[in-house]
């Protein structure tokens, strides 16, 4: 994820120089954009001395300033960790930081909490640059170790600890799987400590990142913090069809969006009778087929006429069915439907003022031609004649014609 204008990798600003501080907000994954930045604390306030530390692929964590240190969004910090000290970049300090906190709910009890060491020195950025070096081929490895063993599992990605002390496996499985013999493979062939780590499919699909089928880059990589669970029942709601290929994501699981505008349509069904309830008139039984939620309509097929529906609105529906319940019938439904016949011819206008769509039709260059080349021939066959009949040429060509004679 890169802004337009800085050409970032990796996190790390190229050409703004703004250290993921520009104004654009895009320079990072799950990014948040410090809009108190520029507001000074009030007087006799103390700044909040938490700040929120970014690792590998969108991990992050909130630490707590103890040594005072003056932290702005960009800096390499050395933070505590379960043995020895990682490396990670601050992207947020601030109330800001107390908000986020609040809402993700974590503690701020001094035994939960981890501290900031130090500002990364020269030879802390050396030793976290070599080893994130080595986590791509580690990956291509340690996944061939795993297809040896025959283990149902797939190493998705590896994290170094900042200190290269520590190297955390991420993998995904459907089933428990026994990595025991695994790991002893592992610290034998990279000698570090390794720690597996199992993630769901969503979790995967946020921490490599990739570009969904609506051309822009997934959620769950950029913004969505919160994997809720989806059901194909969203899908039915929507009037989607049930196909997993277009509903799935890069993740094999139902795509998160099919939750963003379920409330929508969940508030616009609830003006709708229920589809399972039937019509009953003199002339039959009707059960509906059909339902459009944008434009309020319904369709309804005569039990025994399934080929022929017959389009009325909810209000109408509502109507029959309440006289349904007081054991009264219409006549048809062809009385109510016969009110919502439309026209389907639709007048273009050019207001754009273009052409006529028929411009191409007809060509109009051939004909122009075959006049040109038919008034060039007649013009021609006119100068002829012109010629032969003036009293000058017919003198010349009696001279050539005794000339010829003579000789």
């Amino acid at each position: 994820m890169a802004c337009a204008s800085c050409s970032t990798k990796d996190g790390s600003p190229k050409g703004c120089k703004n250290n993921g501080t520009c104004g654009t907000d895009s320079c990072n994954k799950l990014t948040v954009f410090d809009w108190l930045a520029n507001m000074s604390v009030p007087n006799g306030e103390k700044p909040f001395d938490f700040v929120e530390v970014r690792f590998k692929n969108g991990r992050k964590h909130y630490y707590k300033n103890t040594e005072n240190l003056s932290l702005s969004i960009g800096d390499i910090v050395a933070t505590q960790a379960q043995s020895g000290h990682d490396i990670g970049m601050i992207t947020l300090t601030g109330e800001l930081v107390r908000v986020q906190m609040k809402r993700k709910k974590i503690s701020k009890k001094p035994e939960d909490t981890l501290k900031i060491y130090r500002k990364a020195s020269q030879k802390d950025i050396d030793i976290w640059s070599t080893a994130r070096d080595k986590e791509e081929p580690m990956k291509v490895r340690a996944r061939q170790y795993a297809i040896d063993l025959k283990l149902q599992m797939k190493i998705s990605d590896i994290e170094f600890q900042g200190d290269a002390s520590k190297a955390t496996f991420y993998y995904t499985a459907e089933e428990r799987v026994d990595f025991r013999e695994l790991i002893k493979v592992f610290a034998k062939e990279f000698r570090t400590r390794i720690e597996m780590k199992q993630v769901g499919f969503r979790q995967e699909a946020a921490r490599l990142g990739g570009i969904g089928s609506c051309g822009r880059e997934l959620c769950c990589s950029t913004w969505l913090t919160d994997f809720r669970s989806v059901s194909t029942s969203a899908a039915r709601y929507q009037q989607l069809s049930l196909n997993p290929q277009k509903l799935a994501g890069q993740c094999g699981k139902l795509k998160c969006c099919l939750n963003y505008e379920l409330d929508s349509y969940l508030d616009a069904l609830k003006a709708f009778p229920k589809t399972d309830a039937k019509l009953y008139t003199e002339k039959g039984t009707a059960v509906c087929q059909k339902t459009d939620i944008f434009q309020g309509h319904m369709w309804y097929a005569y039990e025994g006429e399934w080929m022929n529906w017959h389009k009325i609105t909810t209000a109408q529906a509502r109507e029959i069915i309440e006289l349904n319940k007081k054991k009264e019938k219409v006549a048809s439904l062809e009385e109510y439907a016969s009110d919502l016949v439309e026209s389907t011819k639709v007048a273009f206008e050019n207001v754009v003022g273009q052409d006529s769509l028929t411009r191409f039709d007809n060509p109009k260059g051939n004909k122009k031609r075959k006049n040109n080349k038919n008034n060039r021939s007649k013009n021609n066959r006119n100068t002829r004649n012109k010629n032969k009949k003036s009293p000058q040429n017919r003198n010349k060509n009696a001279k050539n014609n005794a000339k010829k004679t003579t000789k």
